[in-house]
């Protein structure tokens, strides 16, 4: 059993009110690794990520993150952490600035090295430089896209949840994504990696899941899964 467990599922149970959308839900991610959750529109990928953050509350189960119980904290607590969620759809703030989306980045985390992490994230990004005092909702998607990472690298994080980066985003830009996560990846940040483009998600991963009507029908190394056929056509459609 490896000793690196930064975040450990097990059991877990969500829903909205009467409808349960998570059913049994086991998960492991250690340090240092990208790991895929893979699955269609409408399975449960989103409400796992909302669970694992906070802002759903789990039914049945347990969440850990670096050895602490988080499935009853709330999700600023789970941010203090190092836990950060970049959810789909970017969710910036359209009528502040560039700097002022990142700055709120690091509001329950790493505020002591705000000018730092702020250079670090222009360093990535230099298209956010040149745009710090643009209101972000002018911004392309593809640039919206770049604050979103970079307001939740501002919090120093151990583990970054990524929901959907790749939607909506020209095919050139997704390249260029996903040489990002790579980078981050090197650069010391563990990521979750939640999407529904299957091909290059695999190329980057460590490992993966495959979730399917609130459950998990297979997990294992991105390879073994990026070569089962009958995976990939039962349930990716590939």
């Amino acid at each position: 059993m490896r000793d690196d467990v930064l975040l450990s599922i097990c059991g877990l149970h969500a829903g909205y009110g009467e409808t349960e959308v998570l059913r049994g839900i086991d998960l492991v991610i250690h340090e240092g690794e990208i790991v895929a959750v893979l699955g269609s529109n409408g399975v449960g990928k989103s409400t796992l990520n909302r669970t694992i953050s906070g802002i759903v509350r789990a039914s049945a189960g347990t969440i850990r993150f670096a050895g602490i119980a988080i499935e009853r904290e709330r999700p600023r607590d789970i941010v203090a952490l190092g836990l950060i969620h970049v959810p789909e759809g970017r969710r910036i703030f359209p009528n502040l600035t560039v700097l002022e989306n990142l700055d709120l980045g690091s509001y329950r985390r790493a505020s002591s090295r705000r000018a730092l992490n702020r250079e670090r994230v222009f360093s990535i990004f230099p298209r956010l430089y040149e745009r710090r005092s643009q209101l972000a909702g002018t911004l392309s998607g593809g640039e919206q896209q770049m604050l979103a990472i970079g307001r939740g690298l501002m919090a120093e994080p151990r583990l970054i949840i990524l929901d959907e980066p790749s939607l909506g985003l020209s095919p050139l830009l997704v390249e260029e994504l996903f040489a990002l996560i790579r980078r981050l990846n090197a650069g010391g940040v563990s990521i979750m990696l939640v999407e529904q483009n299957v091909v290059q998600s695999l190329e980057v991963a460590h490992r993966a899941y495959i979730l399917a009507e609130g459950r998990f029908l297979m997990s294992g190394t991105a390879g073994d899964i990026a070569s089962d056929p009958e995976l990939k056509r039962t349930y990716l459609g590939l």
